[in-house]
């Protein structure tokens, strides 16, 4: 037997792997930790609108969106600086020291981040405008622009170029979340008086312009400095916290003075500023163990349980529009992750056929696959648009008036 082939199978996932166990149990607990991984961000980005969404539109008092986001980057700066005290044996004189020369004797590159952290706590401000306005599922969907605004940043600063897949994905995904907004703009059924559609798209095309600038300026810091994720993270979480507290006064600094920082809190709230605190931190973890695959399935899942969520919690309406629009976004942001190699797969397999692919995730089918995966739930749609079973009783009698003239035609 040809023990490179063999190898070879065993290597399925990516990895090589050798005649020693401890080898093979080092892979099988890769692949492991990368479902997990899987499960870790679809769960967190699902909860993070799901949890926003139900803490904004309970019954009583309603909480200042302002103080939860000073919350948030406060819990996020003290878990990079207990990460930093770790890395450090606990040593407090050299984490003192360390923080001295990173953070004031190296005040540049401090004040570099000043920028993304303003913009991102303004965009964190304005998911809690849109979510408040917008249903959670509508939101899940349409906030995935920040691909288009990423990528068309991403090539504007860092002169990232896109292949032909990866552009025809970022026009199918703004043409789902154009849909879905149509069908958001045409109404499908009462909405509740304190909600505003346009200012919830509003300010989730503001968010996803401030996400895909920040991400970007905030990678190109980077990889330009020697800098580890937690000290930029703490600075990011000091300059977020100074700004979220002006934007608390300027915005709602008299209100939260007569009632309280607190006013409004309740369990869900706080879970929302957990889940937003460190979520974040937490998917700066477990990225490490998935691929950009893993990351587009885990968008798109997230999409898929928001939507069932959001009908069993909130009442969401799925009409056949908002189906076909989430199915083009969901096999958009799938098709948008594969990798240049996923492409140039398709031509070489069906070239050649020597031996198994060592890489399979870019075999051919897979390229289709997401976008399949997506339109599923539309085809599904539009046949029980056809059985009746997701009409509104305006539609349903207009279906069996143009039955009824039909068959006297007939």
């Amino acid at each position: 037997m040809d023990t490179t082939r063999h190898h070879q199978r065993l290597g399925w996932d990516g990895w090589f792997l050798g005649d020693g166990l401890g080898e093979i149990s080092l892979a099988v607990s890769h692949r492991r930790l990368k479902y997990i991984s899987l499960a870790v961000l679809v769960v967190q980005n699902a909860s993070l609108i799901l949890s926003i969404r139900y803490a904004r539109t309970l019954p009583g008092d309603r909480f200042f969106a302002t103080t939860a986001v000073v919350m948030a980057e406060v819990l996020k700066g003290l878990t990079c600086l207990l990460l930093l005290f770790a890395q450090k044996r606990g040593n407090v004189k050299n984490l003192v020291l360390f923080l001295h020369e990173a953070v004031l004797v190296q005040y540049v590159d401090t004040l570099k981040l000043a920028v993304p952290s303003l913009i991102y706590t303004l965009q964190n401000n304005l998911q809690y405008v849109a979510i408040s306005n917008l249903p959670a599922a509508t939101f899940q969907v349409t906030y995935q622009l920040k691909i288009l605004t990423t990528a068309l940043f991403s090539v504007l600063m860092l002169n990232r170029s896109l292949s032909r897949l990866q552009w025809a994905s970022l026009l199918l995904l703004f043409t789902g979340v154009a849909i879905v907004q149509a069908q958001q703009a045409g109404g499908g059924g009462p909405r509740p008086l304190d909600q505003n559609p346009g200012a919830g798209l509003a300010a989730v095309v503001a968010s996803c312009l401030s996400s895909g600038f920040a991400g970007v300026y905030f990678e190109k810091i980077l990889k330009g400095s020697s800098g580890s994720v937690w000290l930029r993270n703490l600075q990011l979480g000091l300059f977020g916290t100074a700004l979220g507290l002006v934007g608390l006064w300027w915005a709602e600094g008299t209100a939260v003075a007569r009632r309280g920082f607190f006013f409004g809190y309740t369990p869900a709230v706080w879970g929302v500023v957990l889940n937003q605190a460190f979520g974040g931190l937490l998917v700066a973890v477990v990225v490490k163990y998935a691929d950009n695959i893993l990351k587009g399935f885990a968008t798109s899942l997230s999409i898929v349980l928001s939507t069932v969520a959001s009908i069993r919690l909130f009442g969401f309406h799925l009409d056949p529009l908002f189906a076909l629009g989430a199915g083009l976004v969901i096999g958009a942001v799938y098709l948008y992750s594969l990798p240049r190699g996923a492409v140039k797969a398709i031509a070489s397999t069906s070239a050649s056929a020597s031996g198994p692919s060592l890489l399979p995730y870019h075999h051919p089918g897979s390229c289709w696959l997401g976008l399949f995966c997506g339109l599923g739930a539309a085809s599904l749609a539009l046949r029980s648009l056809k059985m009746g079973l997701l009409q509104t009783p305006r539609a349903r009698k207009r279906h069996e008036l143009r039955v009824c003239i039909w068959g006297r035609v007939q």
